[in-house]
């Protein structure tokens, strides 16, 4: 898994895809689930369902776990942190540089 900016941008690539979202969001929802279980509920293929986890995992939002001939896949929630981080100090400066603005554009009141 990686860290800092790294983090975020692998979440952020793999939130970006619409299945990828689906796949995450079912095993977060009903996990640990596997790709076999994951596939029946989507439109696309086991081996797509693979790929999608393959990708969640090396962002960190999903790890994965033999139990007997399965591999079932678990919701990890911490990678997202490092998404949000981003959102709220980008969103900060926005509302600096918004509010600068406007205090530049407002006319001088007087006494």
């Amino acid at each position: 898994m990686k860290t800092g900016e790294g983090a975020a941008d692998a979440v952020f690539d793999a939130l970006a895809d619409t299945t990828r979202r689906a796949v995450l969001r079912a095993v977060a929802e009903d996990g640990p689930l596997t790709a076999t279980e994951l596939a029946a509920r989507l439109p696309v293929s086991r081996q797509a369902v693979a790929k999608h986890l393959d990708v969640l995992r090396e962002a960190g939002l999903v790890s994965s776990a033999r139990s007997g001939r399965d591999v079932r896949f678990s919701f990890h929630a911490e990678p997202l942190g490092e998404a949000v981080d981003w959102i709220t100090a980008t969103g900060a400066r926005w509302d600096r540089r918004l509010a600068a603005l406007q205090r530049r554009l407002e006319p001088e009141r007087g006494p």
